[in-house]
């Protein structure tokens, strides 16, 4: 009788540690774009110029969304200068345009993207797509991560920041 109670125990913590888990994760399944880049924590540089573009609201909003990230590495491959020329605040329309080039409105995950010539962006221009092997270029951008999916969309890391047309 006590094998059997140690036994039923141990199953009803089991369940008990195994539904905190799947809600764990289902909660981080609940992270929007935001969220998502801060816990990344390879976005920083991204998350400063979206602040600075007030893009922040519509990358936390509905969506659905897919963005082109650039990580850290690739905003620092930008000529000396850029960045902090494009964060002061009279180069925010401008900053605004180039972030909102890497967005394109709808969730497209990476199997929907390498289909895909050519993706409408949020500032109206077009990103174009190009399938090399098993490698997809977004303009001169690789993606090096894909499919990391939020609440409101999805992010695919890139090496390059894109530039507007």
């Amino acid at each position: 009788m006590r094998k059997l109670g140690v036994v039923t125990i141990t199953v009803f913590l089991f369940f008990i540690i195994s539904a905190g888990a799947f809600s764990l994760a289902d909660e981080a399944k609940q992270k929007d774009i935001v969220d998502t880049a801060i816990a990344t924590s390879a976005f920083k540089t991204f998350l400063a110029a979206a602040k600075a573009a007030d893009l922040m609201d519509t990358l936390k909003g509905k969506g659905p969304f897919t963005v082109f990230a650039p990580h850290d590495l690739a905003f620092a491959k930008l000529p000396a200068g850029t960045l902090d020329d494009l964060l002061k605040p009279e180069n925010k329309a401008k900053l605004k345009g180039i972030l909102t080039y890497h967005v394109v409105p709808g969730k497209l995950m990476a199997a929907d993207v390498a289909k895909l010539k050519k993706a409408k962006t949020l500032n109206g221009q077009e990103l174009t797509i190009k399938v090399e092997g098993n490698k997809v270029m977004v303009d001169s951008a690789k993606v090096l991560k894909k499919d990391i999916v939020c609440s409101n969309g999805v992010i695919h890391f890139i090496d390059t920041v894109v530039m507007p047309k």
